[in-house]
């Protein structure tokens, strides 16, 4: 049976139609929906370290860019977005006051970071162990070529380690390879955690990062031409300044890497996720929890600043003061770096740090 509608009812409905439309445009904008845009905090707005450029950035980089693009590690297009990274910017600013030399070892270490987190992004549990295997390996062999067909991460890291304790001292070596054992394992520990979609808790997940941010490695180029005891770096004072300091690069390397990563998928290994999903909160839930989180770091890392101890050695007193100088300008590094450079947010960088605001990218399709 069909239905009949006369003139004068279509004329009533007509009249009726603002009243809906009215009615439509409230009920939607009372419910909530999601945010188009991250709004990241200000996380140093009170932070006294400023940022500081290594002198020697410009012929580093240009050295340490050649060195790294020799190996072809990527095809040309991977190539030039890894150089749009530019990860000798961030080793100059968080290495400012070491020499050329100590510069350039940075400028090598930033890059050979980066070679294995691109490839073991894309690495199952097995693969990259493999990777951190060879990279260990490398690392006690240094004078050792490398065999035939191994993967390219293997003499990126031999030659930069080669080249690395033609300076360092015997103190920082040591640390280094002990730290970088730790990084290695954890970067496997994340393959098997993506591998298996597993979301850790927010005390699991700070101990498994506090090694894959690759902190404690690059605190040890910090003090590369150091000679601190361990009883200085065990002090329950710089403990605290250490740990704070990483929780905070964490904090800052996570805000500004989400974007880019729930876009890929790849967002199972991030502080904003981690929290949503432990708090059932919404992003800007999460942010405001993470905000306040670094807010505390801040306040502890200032704090413990001022009670330092010394050693009666002026020597060795001034050694310690120029390290934790490190870790608090290292905070700096990394927040300038994440928005000078196009890693996380293209040619945009400048203008998101000033608004602190980008938009949300879309999700990328998965393709079989």
């Amino acid at each position: 049976m069909g239905i009949v509608v006369s003139i004068s009812q279509i004329h009533s409905w007509l009249a009726l139609l603002p009243l809906f439309i009215l009615y439509y445009t409230f009920e939607r904008s009372s419910k909530p929906h999601p945010t188009p845009y991250l709004r990241i905090p200000d996380t140093l707005r009170n932070w006294p370290w400023p940022r500081h450029l290594n002198p020697h950035y410009s012929i580093c980089k240009t050295e340490s860019a050649a060195w790294c693009e020799a190996f072809r590690a990527f095809s040309p297009k991977a190539q030039d977005a890894f150089n749009r990274c530019d990860f000798n910017l961030l080793a100059s600013l968080a290495f400012p006051l070491l020499n050329k030399a100590g510069c350039r070892v940075g400028c090598d270490l930033m890059n050979l970071f980066f070679v294995f987190d691109e490839y073991s992004d894309v690495a199952d549990t097995s693969g990259a162990r493999r990777q951190a295997d060879i990279i260990m390996d490398a690392l006690h062999n240094p004078h050792t070529p490398r065999p035939m067909g191994e993967w390219i991460g293997g003499e990126v890291t031999r030659q930069f380690w080669e080249n690395a304790i033609k300076t360092a001292t015997p103190t920082s070596q040591r640390r280094f390879k002990n730290a970088f054992q730790l990084y290695t394992d954890s970067v496997v520990q994340q393959a098997e955690d993506r591998t298996r979609g597993y979301i850790r808790d927010i005390e699991s997940y700070f101990d498994v990062r506090r090694d894959t941010i690759g902190a404690k490695p690059s605190f040890a180029i910090c003090e590369i031409h150091m000679d601190l005891p361990d009883y200085v770096l065990t002090d329950p004072t710089i403990m605290k300044l250490t740990s704070a300091c990483i929780d905070m690069l964490i904090i800052g390397n996570d805000l500004c890497s989400y974007n880019v990563e729930q876009a890929r998928g790849d967002d199972g290994h991030n502080l904003v996720t981690i929290v949503m999903h432990e708090h059932k909160t919404t992003l800007e839930g999460a942010l405001m929890w993470i905000s306040r989180l670094h807010d505390d770091l801040v306040n502890v890392f200032l704090g413990e600043y001022e009670n330092v101890p010394t050693w009666g050695l002026p020597a060795l007193d001034a050694q310690v003061a120029e390290y934790i100088h490190g870790l608090g300008n290292w905070v700096r590094a990394n927040d300038s770096w994440s928005f000078e450079s196009e890693r996380y947010f293209g040619k945009a960088g400048l203008k998101v740090q000033r608004d602190r605001v980008v938009g949300i990218l879309p999700k990328k399709p998965i393709h079989p």
